[in-house]
């Protein structure tokens, strides 16, 4: 009884930065969803006006659909890049080299987001470095438009979300017993059955966790798309903060942010089942 107390009030800090950084936004958020700008003021005015406004203007929900569909490109293309590649850290590294493997592929993530963005700019600008080399080797007449359009957007993301992948598959895959595969070929299998029918299923706890950290972070992503993307194809976190920093109407914005979390909410409840990882 004296062990469950004191981990009673061990806990309290952790609940009471929960509550104040998460819970008490949260609620004001939603509140202020229900009410309405008028006049340049904010009235408290309960209503679901700002509900129904963004759903009948086609553009707020063609900028929720442009967000889904980057966002599952992203996750789509990291999995498939990050898989391989945590696959051969986990098992054609050497073991004594794994923890140096790790840190190259953990790199990107010293550099500042921003800073990562704004290179692949320069790459893909019309005078930047890819352009200049298809340029001087003669592939190409003239520059080629590569920046502000939602290729560089899901390329700015793959760029940073490989890595992350990479690390949730490799600490789910060096959790699976090297004796299952050892058993499998004892048996017969091939290396390719082994993987689809042992290593495979074995490590989908770690490609849906990361998979489910990729569209969190991606779907609510401002810097990337505002700096690769520009202005031609707009993500709903663009057009919050446009909400917010032109039209001062923070009830929309609200509105905006509590359907985007709705959103989140029921990826989460897709993938809930499967965001464990267990020692196997």
């Amino acid at each position: 009884m004296k062990g469950r107390r004191l981990a009673d009030w061990a806990a309290l800090p952790a609940l009471a930065f929960t509550g104040a950084c998460f819970a008490v936004p949260l609620s004001v958020m939603i509140v202020y969803s229900l009410w309405r700008r008028v006049g340049g003021r904010i009235r408290a005015d309960w209503t679901l006006a700002n509900y129904a406004e963004f759903f009948a203007k086609d553009y707020l929900v063609g900028a929720l659909v442009n967000s889904l569909e980057v966002t599952a490109i992203t996750t789509v293309i990291s999995v498939a890049l990050a898989y391989p590649l945590a696959y051969v850290l986990a098992y054609r590294v050497p073991a004594r080299w794994q923890r140096l493997a790790l840190i190259m592929a953990i790199l990107p993530f010293w550099t500042s987001y921003v800073i990562r963005s704004y290179a692949w700019l320069l790459v893909l600008s019309p005078n930047g470095v890819l352009n200049a080399m298809l340029l001087a080797a003669g592939v190409i007449d003239q520059p080629l438009a590569m920046a502000n359009q939602r290729g560089a957007t899901v390329l700015g993301f793959v760029h940073f979300f490989t890595m992350l992948l990479t690390l949730t598959i490799f600490a789910n895959l060096v959790q699976i017993k090297p004796s299952y595969r050892l058993a499998a070929n004892d048996l017969g299998a091939s290396a390719w059955q082994a993987f689809v029918r042992i290593t495979l299923p074995l490590s989908l706890p770690g490609v849906m966790v990361g998979a489910f950290l990729t569209f969190v972070v991606a779907i609510g992503d401002y810097i990337t798309p505002q700096i690769l993307g520009g202005s031609k194809e707009l993500l709903l976190p663009q057009v919050i903060m446009l909400q917010v920093m032109r039209r001062a109407d923070l009830p929309m914005a609200s509105a905006m942010s509590v359907v985007l979390m709705a959103v989140v909410s029921v990826i989460f409840l897709a993938f809930a089942r499967h965001l464990k990882m267990e020692r196997v």
